[in-house]
């Protein structure tokens, strides 16, 4: 395997509280934040509202803010406006949130359309509706998904290795999915179905990145410590994979910036939310979850 750092010894475990304390803060900053703001920016998948993708015959990126004030003054409010696919595309992507009963909002933005971009033809390829009833169970399934696949994991993970090792492994995904909300909390990014995939995607990711740190480590340590200390030889764990896990990350960078620079304004959301959580997940492995491992060690030892 290519190694890019070879015999390092850094002492990640003694810099753990720092950076828990760090977390910690970041964490209650999030908190904050979202109870001045009035809780998250929901997207129409979970607030409920109506989707309209349409389609021009010439260009219209020029014309995106006129359109939004368009819809703005049919008293929507302040609509999510996104293009889709290519600039050569002319798609766009107008969302609105939830209307009294009656209000036909598909006809009203067809009208502003005609009005604010008269000579360009257009053709409405989608239009979705979805009530806040509808909205409320899908942010219900998604609360339930995630809890799910954490409560797989520990039990996957106690069966493969140990309680401890589960423990110490799920903690931090919860570590890195608060923290992915949280960003987006204070930014008031908008929450949509694909960041719940980005979410669940997160998990998988941090795992197998801990996973690979907690394989080393049993392999180092199956013969018991032999006069080390379980932080010694935990240390020496993550820097034998360090540069695995550097490797690993950055090539997902890569992908993820790429998606999120070239890539149309509606996946884009999604991109972002999994490049915080593939920096926060390799972060959480060395400062979170070994740490928590070796906390468990000194209250009941899990090698001698």
């Amino acid at each position: 395997m290519l190694q890019i750092f070879k015999n390092t010894k850094y002492d990640f475990l003694g810099y753990s509280k720092l950076a828990i304390g760090l977390s910690l803060a970041f964490i209650g900053a999030s908190i904050i934040m979202l109870i001045l703001n009035g809780g998250f920016n929901m997207s129409v998948d979970f607030a409920g509202g109506t989707t309209m993708q349409i389609k021009f015959d010439q260009p219209v990126r020029d014309q995106l803010p006129a359109i939004r004030a368009g819809i703005g003054d049919q008293g929507f409010g302040q609509p999510e406006i996104k293009t889709i696919g290519l600039a050569d595309n002319n798609e766009i992507q107008i969302t609105v949130r939830t209307q009294p009963e009656g209000v036909d909002v598909e006809g009203a933005i067809r009208s502003v359309l005609g009005s604010a971009l008269a000579g360009n033809n257009f053709t409405v390829l989608r239009v979705e509706s979805v009530g806040p009833k509808i909205g409320g169970e899908l942010t219900r399934d998604a609360v339930i998904a995630s809890i799910f696949a954490l409560l797989a994991i520990l039990l996957y993970v106690s069966i493969r290795f140990k309680p401890s090792f589960a423990v110490a492994s799920v903690i931090p995904l919860f570590h890195d999915v608060l923290i992915t909300l949280g960003i987006f909390a204070i930014f008031r990014l908008e929450l949509t179905l694909p960041f719940v995939a980005a979410v669940l995607t997160i998990i998988g990711y941090s795992l197998n990145d801990t996973i690979v740190v907690f394989d080393r480590l049993r392999e180092n340590s199956k013969n018991g410590l032999r006069g080390r200390t379980f932080r010694e030889v935990a240390n020496g764990s993550i820097n034998q994979t360090l540069s695995r896990t550097i490797i690993t990350t950055v090539t997902s960078l890569f992908s993820l910036v790429a998606l999120y620079v070239l890539g149309s304004d509606a996946i884009k959301d999604f991109a972002l939310a999994l490049t915080i959580g593939v920096v926060v997940g390799t972060y959480s492995t060395p400062f979170i979850a070994v740490p928590i491992l070796e906390w468990w060690h000194k209250k009941w030892p899990i090698v001698k």
